[in-house]
């Protein structure tokens, strides 16, 4: 099949991207989210998440890695609307991870001076560090890693 032939199915190249994001992120949100949402909020639902999100890495949901660092690395430096969707999107996970630090802050789980979006900013470090630490040299042995660094960054060692 063309190109031309597919983008004519999503209207432009923009569209099929936008639709594929779309499909990435709908995708995570079943593979990593739905699993946990059930948990208790807080610290158990928050090292859950983390090892949901890694299992993912782990089972290579997306051939090729992370759809989202990828994307995130991708289109960082090109303005348009490409780039403000990956902004969007990245935005809203990076708030459920702060949503969950917060929550367990104020259950007392977390000491009080956590600082939420330092937490978010390091549990996705270490994933998207995973994800192409995995598909740079196919080491499996980098989830272990990342998991122990989560729980660290937790506090939970």
């Amino acid at each position: 099949m063309r190109k031309s032939s597919v983008f004519s199915l999503f209207g432009s190249k923009r569209e099929l991207q936008l639709a594929a994001l779309e499909g990435a992120v709908e995708q995570f949100t079943e593979e990593v989210w739905a699993p946990v949402a059930d948990e208790t909020p807080g610290l158990v639902r928050l090292l859950a998440l983390c090892d949901s999100w890694l299992a993912y890495h782990e089972r290579e949901v997306m051939p090729g890695g992370c759809f989202l660092t990828t994307a995130t690395v991708e289109y960082d430096a090109r303005p348009g609307p490409l780039r403000d969707a990956v902004a969007r999107t990245m935005k809203r996970w990076l708030g459920v991870l702060e949503h969950e630090v917060t929550v367990a802050i104020g259950a007392g789980e977390l000491p009080s001076e956590t600082r939420p979006a330092d937490v978010a900013f390091t549990l996705n470090a270490l994933a998207a560090a995973a994800s192409y630490g995995f598909q740079l040299n196919r080491d499996p042995k980098v989830f272990d890693v990342a998991r122990r660094s989560m729980r660290r960054a937790l506090s939970q060692d």
